[in-house]
This record gives C-alpha cells, structure tokens and sequence, in this order.
C-alpha cells in the first residue's frame, strides 16, 4: 500500500498517512483510508511507512500513528493523527477541499515533507 494512489490534477489533493508497520491502529486505519478516499474523486492517496521510507520523512518527528498529511500543489491543508474513523477522515477532507488556506502554526519538517511528496504527486 505504500504506491501512490489516484492521479491528482493541478487543483485535486493528496492525503498521505505517516504510519509504523507495527502499528495495529494503522493496520485499521488502511482500508478506512481506501473507502473514504473513494468518495473523493481525484483525491490522491500516499501510505508511507516511516521506518521503510526515513528518507522521505526526514527530520519529522511522528509521535501519533496514524499521522494525516493533507495538501495540494500551494500548501499543507492539515497535518495531524486521526483515529480510524470513516467520518472524521471525511471532516478532515471536506474541511481541506472547501476552505483552500493553508494550516497554520505546523513544523517545517512537515513542509518539507509535503514539498518531498509535491514533487512525487503532482510531477
């Protein structure tokens, strides 16, 4: 599940999910991220172990698992864990779709990460 997944255009959006294959609550979290996404047509999707992939992540710290990275081409729309629920994956989604601002207040690690996984999603 780690391959890029759905194709995303100039204006669609990535969720990407920092996870630890050790994680159970991530082995919960995969088929919720695959139903929710979906019902997002267009919505690009990015499952990246952290262990396996240390060089992508670089220097962000993941405390939370699952960790939900949300952005486009312009910005990081959210970042932060979320429990395996369906709906709070759709809030997260809806929020991030319709309101284009970007989040506020987030560690430069994870824009770094985010302009990382840009350049893989939106090349």
């Amino acid at each position: 599940m780690d391959e890029l997944k759905g194709a995303a255009g100039a204006d669609e959006v990535c969720v990407a999910v920092l996870c630890a294959a050790w994680c159970r609550t991530c082995d919960a979290y995969a088929p919720v991220l695959d139903a929710v996404a979906a019902e997002f047509p267009g919505l690009a999707r990015r499952w990246i172990d952290i262990e396996d992939e240390a060089d992508l992540v670089g220097d962000l710290d993941v405390e939370t698992f699952p960790t939900v990275l949300v952005f486009d081409r312009a910005a990081v729309r959210f970042c932060g864990p979320l429990t395996p629920q369906p709906e709070t994956l759709r809030r997260v989604l809806r929020a991030a779709l319709d309101d284009p601002r970007p989040a506020r207040a987030l560690a430069p690690e994870v824009a770094e990460l985010a302009g990382r996984l840009r350049d893989e999603v939106f090349a």
